[in-house]
């Protein structure tokens, strides 16, 4: 019976868990801030780090912000910042990050077995019932997004940087900082727009509405989405790190 380290990685925060093969964490999350700026290495060692906290491991699923592709990174946006999440880019990082193997080099620097996906599959990971076409939007720092078809996560899409209005990403619209400036309930009825606005997009069977910032859509909004839409518990971010191996499909072979 496998265990896995389950490491979520976020804009603002990095926290990790480990779970037994019912996915039942053996131990209680633990969370640090997110170092900036972060090169690829200071990455790597700071996930170490938090994993030797906790209990040993037989492998290790990792979600990271970004264009994740076969464990390899093709765009982070807030990783390659000089201060965090909407802070100046610093095109160092840019190439440091860009087509970085993050799983092979995690699944060397752990010695197990890795699986390195975008955070809001492996939060979709934990929640999604395996039937149907289910989207998943996880609010938080950003906008995330995942996939499934029939349980099984589709090519990632990076929705948050699909224009919503003029100049205006869904990552500006709805992220943390709109939050804060706005108040929760001009901010949730804004969040009811984007799930108006995508329906008939997707024409999803379900949408999951995670992260850390869904509990704060107000009762009444969430009532106006309708019986499709489902707000989850932000912690499907790890408990989805033992799921997650068995939704990706032949198309990802974990590294060794």
């Amino acid at each position: 019976m496998a265990t896995t380290l389950a490491i979520d990685c976020g804009g603002g925060g990095i926290k990790a868990s480990v779970l037994d093969a019912a996915g039942t964490m053996r131990a209680r999350p633990l969370r640090v801030p997110t170092p900036y700026p972060l090169p690829p290495t200071l990455f790597v060692r700071t996930l170490l780090d938090l994993g030797a906290r906790l209990p040993a491991a037989d492998r290790l699923t990792v979600g990271m912000p970004g264009m994740i592709r076969h464990g390899v990174v093709v765009a982070t946006p807030h990783y390659v910042t000089r201060a965090g999440p909407r802070s100046r880019v610093d095109e160092g990082l840019v190439a440091e990050w860009s087509g970085y193997d993050a799983r092979g080099a995690l699944a060397e620097a752990f010695g197990m077995p890795a699986l390195v996906l975008n955070d809001a599959e492996v939060h979709g990971a934990g929640v999604v019932a395996g039937t149907g076409c289910e989207l998943v939007l996880t609010l938080g720092t950003g906008l995330g997004s995942a996939l499934f078809d029939g349980g099984m996560i589709a090519p990632h899409l990076e929705l948050s940087h699909a224009p919503v209005r003029w100049n205006t990403t869904y990552d500006t619209y709805v992220g943390e900082p709109e939050r804060r400036r706005l108040g929760d309930a001009f901010w949730s009825r804004r969040i009811r727009q984007v799930v108006d606005g995508l329906r008939p997009v997707f024409h999803w069977d379900r949408l999951y509405l995670g992260g850390g910032n869904s509990r704060l859509i107000r009762p009444e909004q969430v009532a106006r989405m309708g019986d499709d839409v489902v707000v989850v518990p932000n912690t499907a971010g790890i408990v989805g790190g033992v799921r997650a191996w068995d939704l990706v499909g032949d198309r990802y072979d974990p590294a060794p």
